[in-house]
């Protein structure tokens, strides 16, 4: 674990440690970042820094790699972590990030080095860095015509087999969307909550603290909102006016429709979105039973729930895989899966490095959970099924599967699309591929039931 080993610890370092955290004890980066700027009491500029040099080498680092590896004589298995996280950074402030100088790059990562107790490392950091500093040429891409696929690769820094995965599902112009969209840093979303006020009176207070606001156009109360510092600072989300929720969370439970005074079942609920935005269209009326494994996701849907003025949330630990205690039937199921989660690559990039592969488990996983949860659907109720991932195996082959084995129960609704979504697939109308380059939400599927019987 890492320690606080300084007493002002500047953003390189900060940097390092979090970078660290993440390939040593998996970490999720946003976390992480969120962690440090508290723990180190990081602002401004610094917390700013910190952040970029993270997300820089998370979202290139098979490219960083690549780079090095054209520079290093050891084989990069070979080098140390903590010496190959400090030549990541290095390589991405030299060559991605145009306001760092030359100068500071390679000094700073010396100077980190030896801070970090990496003497015998610091020659060998500043010899490849200044290498790559007086190069001409600093790389060239692998031939595209040789082989396309690692060119993609090294170039958006995205596994091989994860681009053979959406080549093969989706096509090349969707796999080139979504390969280009993990080069951005994805818009911060959030949901205003009509409990407490309205989209106008929410956007004006934004705009007095300098936020900058745009209406997302397919959904009623939906913003992007940029230039926020910590959103946790701003007076609409201290007075609950507002969450963060992407847009293909709000439009799943758009999907979902829970009206006021019905039942809704969130089977994997946390952390609590969609049990927020089903309490929303039912205007705080009726009930939401919101489950999940672990109590502390629950305490934070709780005190989420608090903040946002909603009192019809109730929570309990439940395994939707396997538990068998009975349950109240439900008006709308939603069963919103664990996943791979393929479709959310620029929130967290170092997802993709984290390969798992039994993901054929996870469908039967995903699959179970949702065949468990389907029986507290009410006659005429609905059931969705969704995930936060691109690959059909976990998306549509289980919705298809599953409406091919309880189809004298469940019958397909179409997915009503709205205004500015527009589907990038082929698929049947009661399912719905979201992605990135298409609609600016994350990648998400989509599938709806209703129970006949």
């Amino acid at each position: 674990m890492t320690v606080k080993d300084d007493t002002m610890i500047n953003p390189r370092t900060a940097a390092f440690n979090v970078l660290l955290k993440i390939e040593e004890e998996g970490a999720y980066s946003n976390i992480a970042i969120n962690n440090a700027i508290k723990e180190y009491e990081i602002k401004g500029i610094d917390a700013s820094f910190m952040s970029a040099i993270v997300y820089s080498v998370l979202e290139r680092q098979l490219t960083l790699d690549y780079i090095l590896s054209r520079y290093s004589k050891l084989p990069l298995k070979k080098i140390e972590t903590k010496t190959l996280i400090i030549l990541r950074m290095g390589v991405t402030q030299l060559l991605f990030m145009d306001k760092v100088p030359e100068s500071a790059a390679v000094n700073e990562s010396v100077k980190l080095a030896k801070k970090k107790g990496l003497q015998k490392s610091s020659g060998f950091i500043n010899g490849i860095l200044r290498n790559i500093a007086r190069a001409e040429v600093k790389y060239t891409l692998p031939d595209k015509e040789k082989d396309y696929v690692k060119h993609l690769s090294v170039k958006y820094s995205c596994p091989t087999f994860l681009i053979d995965l959406w080549l093969e599902s989706y096509g090349e112009e969707n796999t080139l969307g979504i390969l280009q969209s993990l080069a951005n840093r994805p818009v911060l979303t959030v949901r205003v909550n009509t409990l407490k006020a309205d989209k106008q009176s929410v956007i004006n207070s934004l705009e007095k603290q300098n936020v900058m606001v745009s209406e997302v156009p397919f959904l009623e109360n939906a913003l992007y909102i940029e230039n926020t510092g910590s959103i946790e600072n701003l007076d609409s989300y201290k007075k609950g006016e507002i969450y963060v929720q992407d847009a293909s969370s709000q439009l799943c439970v758009n999907v979902l429709s829970p009206k006021p005074n019905d039942r809704v079942l969130d089977i994997c609920s946390a952390p609590g979105g969609k049990a927020f935005s089903s309490a929303m269209l039912m205007q705080n009326k009726g009930e939401i039973l919101a489950f999940d494994m672990f109590e502390h996701k629950l305490r934070l849907i709780n005190s989420s729930s608090k903040r946002l003025g909603i009192n019809i949330i109730k929570t309990a630990i439940r395994d939707g895989e396997n538990d068998k205690t009975t349950l109240p039937l439900g008006d709308c199921v939603l069963c919103d899966v664990p996943c791979s989660g393929f479709g959310i690559i620029r929130r967290k990039p170092e997802i993709r490095y984290k390969l798992d592969t039994s993901l054929d488990k996870l469908a039967d996983i995903q699959y179970r959970i949702l065949c468990n949860s389907s029986q507290y659907t009410a006659t005429g109720g609905v059931l969705v099924y969704s995930t936060c991932t691109l690959n059909p195996k976990e998306n549509g082959n289980n919705a298809d599967r599953f409406l091919l084995e309880h189809k004298d129960r469940f019958e397909p609704i179409e997915i009503k699309l709205p205004k500015g979504i527009q589907r990038g697939i082929d698929e049947p109308s009661n399912q719905l591929t979201l992605f990135p380059h298409k609609g600016n939400t994350d990648g998400f599927f989509i599938s709806v039931f209703r129970k006949v019987k």
